[in-house]
């Protein structure tokens, strides 16, 4: 098994799908990657030598930001936001969507499960 960036690569997947393994590199990024370090990317990562696998190291070290480092950077970020207060940090502190969308409907992934509370229910007006 493949270990880059300090997490196992499946061995039966593609290498530039394997690669989306890794925090921090997605589709595009796996196959630039794969083009600088000149491998393959129909090769299965069982069927890699060890000298494409440290090339492939090399370069994920050398001109990228990845794992832990990229996820300490975020949060950071995020950090940051709060402390001075811009909004965005707000919306991040109260576990909120961020980016503008809709609270009053829909966000159930940023919320969590609904909460019913009582006494919002419209009432039928009275004859």
């Amino acid at each position: 098994m493949a270990r880059i960036a300090g997490v196992d690569l499946p061995r039966q997947k593609r290498v530039d799908i394997a690669l989306r393994y890794i925090y921090g590199i997605g589709p595009a990024r796996s196959n630039e990657i794969l083009d600088k370090a000149q491998v393959a990317h129909e090769i299965r990562v069982k069927d890699l030598s060890e000298a494409e696998v440290s090339r492939i190291r090399s370069v994920i070290d050398r001109d990228l930001k990845v794992e832990g480092d990229l996820r300490r950077e975020v949060a950071l970020n995020i950090k940051r936001l709060q402390e001075i207060g811009a909004y965005r940090g707000l919306r991040h502190r109260r576990n909120l969507p961020v980016r503008g969308q809709r609270t009053r409907t829909n966000a159930r992934t940023k919320r969590g499960t609904k909460k019913t509370v009582a006494g919002r229910k419209k009432s039928k007006a009275k004859k």
